[in-house]
């Protein structure tokens, strides 16, 4: 297979010779599976190169964790990034334009305005699946904690710390690989419906727990909407960092609200 060949596969729309639109099945596994070994390549990449400095002698463990997992984060992220988008144009030429990203304009007061909508929304969605899994999965347990990588803050810029990097950087950088490149590409090559399914499956696979699947995947199914009705990714950052915001408000300020309301 030429290069030229594999340029064109992943470059050109599908084809339309006859009238009738053709999908390319094949770029749902290729792409989900290019993002996927690319977010857990930048882990291990990473894992190797703290072991190599506390080999040689860098005193990371007496680095505060909260700065480490701040510091750990926005690396993944920024090599995860620069992996999925940079290394396919540096090895075959093959170009990844803002259009597909979703970046093709500034934010406008709609993106701002359809952030809560969205969240309302997300948080029915979230809540009707996580139900139906309660009645139709026996081993589902609804109280399974996701690992944030961050502990007990105590000190004030850990929380700073913990906030940047929870709601400010992931929801950015997620919305990058996961709304912009991974959706802005497949939905090339097979109906949008498929892009959006696809897309919400690998982002609630990556986290983990299965409660937190069922809540990211009704999320991504949210993101994904708002990202194909306002062909940018804006709405979908500011409904991230939102959702991500709350969180960070339960598990950290308030943990105790839930069983508040609760009672």
């Amino acid at each position: 297979m030429s290069q030229n060949y594999f340029k064109s596969v992943l470059d050109n729309n599908v084809a339309k010779g006859d009238g009738v639109k053709r999908y390319d099945w094949r770029m749902v596994f290729i792409l989900l599976a290019w993002v996927t070994i690319c977010f857990f390549t930048s882990q291990i990449l990473l894992q190797w190169a703290v072991e190599v400095l506390l080999f040689v002698g860098v005193p990371l463990n007496s680095v505060n964790t909260s700065v480490l997992e701040t510091v750990f984060a926005i690396i993944i992220y920024l090599m995860t990034i620069t992996f999925v988008i940079f290394l396919p144009y540096k090895v075959r030429k093959i170009h990844t334009t803002r259009s597909e990203i979703g970046v093709t304009r500034l934010p406008k007061w709609s993106d701002i305005l359809l952030a809560p909508a969205g969240l309302v929304i997300y948080l029915i969605a979230s809540s009707l699946l996580i139900l139906l899994a309660t009645k139709v999965l026996p081993w589902f347990n609804v109280n399974q904690v996701q690992s944030t990588g961050f502990g007990q803050l105590s000190l004030r810029y850990e929380y700073i710390l913990a906030f940047l990097t929870l709601v400010v950087v992931a929801p950015i950088a997620e919305e990058i690989i996961f709304r912009g490149y991974l959706y802005g590409k497949l939905k090339k090559y097979v109906p949008a419906w498929v892009a959006i399914i696809a897309t919400s499956l690998l982002f609630g696979a990556i986290h983990g727990a299965w409660n937190v699947f069922f809540d990211t995947f009704a999320l991504s199914i949210v993101l994904c909407i708002l990202r194909e009705f306002t062909e940018n990714i804006w709405s979908s950052i500011l409904l991230h960092m939102l959702k991500n915001g709350i969180a960070f408000f339960i598990l950290f300020i308030y943990p105790t609200l839930l069983t508040t309301l609760v009672k």
